[in-house]
């Protein structure tokens, strides 16, 4: 025990720096009282106009305080000042009227050695009595030597009335003034007592006399403080108690002001929250004529209008989806016809010439790619009208990525791509529907190799806590950034001038999306300009159970790596063209990579362990072309001389494979 206390002092020492875990710690631990208290400063306005209200009039009252306080204690002091110097005045033009009076011979003291000695002393006596007589604790009278005569007689010492001590009331500062000046001298100072009253402040005036045997002494009169001190200690409590009172006023105002004006904005935030919920019929109530009961009818007006449109937008809707709907369904029937007369055409095209011939292989081809079009719409509408249903039993993801692979296992070979797999060495379970995972994924993988440029793609499977998830990654051209939100939007495609010549829909990825959300899950996607991209498929593994987080990181570790290493290089002085402006492409070694000549390439190399962190969402952008549309100029149902339809043939014919592969993929 007494070795644990020593390592974790050591560590707390080594640890307690600025910036160490330590520091964080206690700043954590201080900070997290005081959360819920700035919350509730954030949220409520009412808190801080009244808070911000109480301050401002605190600071008030005490400066107003201040003023008030230092005037009154200059006033009675200036008012003390002239009465002491009034005061003053008189008993030091007594004091020179007694310099003429003679002495009494009882007053000789024959110890004083000397008649002149004597009648000094006697003198101040009687000067010092006959002054403090008239004040009768309005004032002190003081006689004191000056030094010269302090030092040549102890029986010139100081005289003073009501015990005071003269020379610890009298400051030395003060006595030499007094000494080497005329005229009267004054200052404040502490008077003190021998009697053990306890001191008080005071003023003291001096000045410099001759007593009656021509000896210079020093005559002070102490004028107490006291009252003027209770005097100003009254102002002080009651400007205390009047602010203290105006405050809480203040602040009562405040908040009475306050919540006329929040209550109303309250009620509306609530009856907005509602009105977002769905709850149209949500309105304010609205009492009085001010201005917050124009704000209500506003705002009623605003909710009644909003309500109407978005009636409005939701009948259109469902007229659109009830029309996308219905024509795909009778769309079906004269397809049907179609088709069937197209595959007798097309089997008899051997006996045609080389041009109608064409036009038949052309015209199944595009059947297909028009009968995926319209699953695809079909699929759209019921997902619109909520018509879509999950059948979800246990699945081995495993499986379902076999399946995935060796469908998509011409499109790889054409490509020059080889598909590989990671993570598949234990079953990775989940409630799920099997169908509509295996076209999520179906989707996902032939996006890759026909987006990666002929490199590798890489399958990775992993499974962790209550999730499961799939990432298809490939090294190709990659997105560009803010197209991560819209590559899942229906007909969407990077670039608006490239028309789609591979046979997809456009629909591809919004049927996946919508597939990933019935289950519960995430279809999210990754990618970089020249570092390929990412798409990560995570499900829960219970249905309905909500996610927390996926297993397998939305940005790859290869990417993350060669950031890095570009991060390096440049800093350690390399070209300005070897820095990151565009992620370098790795490119895998192929060599490793043995593949069976009846199966797709799919090494079982260990991953990385799957960690729940990597949350929804992610940087980067995801770009996925689609394909399919006329190109600017064409004129469906033009008609062509046989020279240009032989042309258009010939232009078309390096791009039939691809479109049969495409339709098979609803794509």
């Amino acid at each position: 025990m007494a070795g644990r206390k020593t390592s974790w002092g050591g560590r707390l020492l080594q640890d307690g720096a600025p910036g160490g875990p330590v520091l964080r710690l206690v700043v954590r631990w201080l900070r997290r009282p005081l959360l819920p208290a700035a919350r509730l400063w954030r949220r409520n306005i009412q808190l801080r106009v009244v808070a911000t209200t109480l301050l401002m009039s605190l600071g008030v009252v005490v400066l107003l305080g201040f003023v008030v306080i230092g005037a009154v204690r200059n006033g009675l002091l200036e008012t003390k000042e002239k009465a002491a110097e009034s005061q003053s005045a008189g008993g030091f033009a007594v004091a020179k009227d007694k310099v003429g009076t003679p002495v009494s011979s009882g007053s000789d003291d024959p110890a004083s050695g000397g008649r002149g000695s004597g009648s000094s002393v006697s003198w101040r006596n009687d000067l010092v009595t006959q002054l403090a007589s008239s004040g009768q604790g309005a004032f002190y009278v003081v006689a004191l030597g000056s030094a010269s005569s302090d030092s040549a007689s102890s029986n010139r010492g100081p005289r003073a009335s009501g015990y005071v001590d003269p020379r610890a009331s009298v400051p030395q500062s003060l006595r030499d003034d007094v000494d080497a000046g005329t005229g009267a001298f004054k200052t404040y100072t502490s008077i003190k007592f021998t009697d053990g009253q306890e001191a008080e402040p005071g003023l003291v005036v001096g000045t410099r006399l001759k007593d009656v045997d021509g000896q210079s002494y020093q005559l002070y009169y102490l004028f107490p403080l006291a009252q003027e001190e209770k005097s100003l200690t009254l102002v002080k409590t009651t400007l205390a108690t009047a602010g203290l009172f105006v405050v809480v006023l203040l602040g009562a105002i405040a908040w009475l002001v306050v919540r006329q004006v929040v209550t109303p904005v309250r009620m509306a935030a609530g009856v907005a929250e509602r009105l977002s919920t769905g709850v149209l019929r949500e309105r304010m109530k609205v009492t009085g004529e001010d201005d917050i009961a124009r704000l209500g009818e506003a705002f009623n007006k605003m909710a009644q209008n909003l309500q109407v449109k978005i009636n409005q937008l939701e009948e259109l809707s469902r007229m659109q989806r009830r029309f996308v709907s219905d024509v795909s369904h009778e769309l079906r029937t004269p397809l049907t016809t179609v088709r069937m007369a197209a595959d007798v055409i097309h089997e008899a095209r051997v006996d045609f010439d080389p041009v109608t011939a064409r036009s038949a292989e052309l015209l199944a081809g595009q059947l297909d790619r028009f009968e995926s079009l319209l699953a695809d719409l079909l699929e759209i509408s019921r997902f619109d009208a909520g018509a879509a249903a999950l059948e979800a039993e246990p699945i081995d993801l495993r499986q379902v990525v076999r399946r995935v692979i060796e469908g998509a296992e011409p499109l790889a070979e054409r490509k020059g791509t080889r598909i590989r797999v990671s993570g598949d060495e234990q079953p990775v379970v989940a409630e799920a529907d099997a169908r509509r995972v295996e076209r999520v994924l179906r989707n996902l993988v032939v996006n890759a190799v026909e987006h990666g440029e002929g490199q590798d793609v890489v399958v990775r499977l992993a499974a962790a806590g209550g999730a499961v998830a799939v990432a298809v990654r490939d090294y190709g051209v990659g997105l560009k950034p803010g197209e991560a939100t819209r590559v899942f939007n229906r007909f969407w495609r990077a670039d608006p001038a490239r028309a789609r010549t591979t046979g997809g829909t456009g629909l591809g990825l919004s049927i996946a999306v919508e597939d990933a959300r019935l289950h519960g899950g995430w279809l999210q996607a990754w990618g970089e300009p020249g570092g390929g991209s990412q798409f990560r498929l995570t499900l829960p593994r219970t249905a309905d159970e909500p996610l927390r987080g996926s297993p397998i990181p939305l940005e790859p570790e290869d990417s993350r790596a060669a950031r890095e290493r570009a991060r390096t290089e440049a800093t350690a002085g390399q070209t300005q063209g070897n820095r990151l402006s565009t992620v370098p492409t790795p490119r895998l070694d192929r060599s490793t990579l043995p593949v069976p000549p009846s199966a797709p390439a799919r090494p079982r190399t260990t991953g990385p362990a799957a960690s729940p962190a990597g949350l929804p969402g992610g940087g980067g952008a995801r770009v996925v072309g689609h394909f399919g549309e006329p190109e600017p100029g064409a004129r469906p149902g033009a008609e062509r001389p046989d020279d240009t339809a032989r042309e258009m043939l010939a232009e078309t014919s390096e791009h039939e494979t691809s479109e049969q592969e495409g339709s098979a993929r609803g794509r």
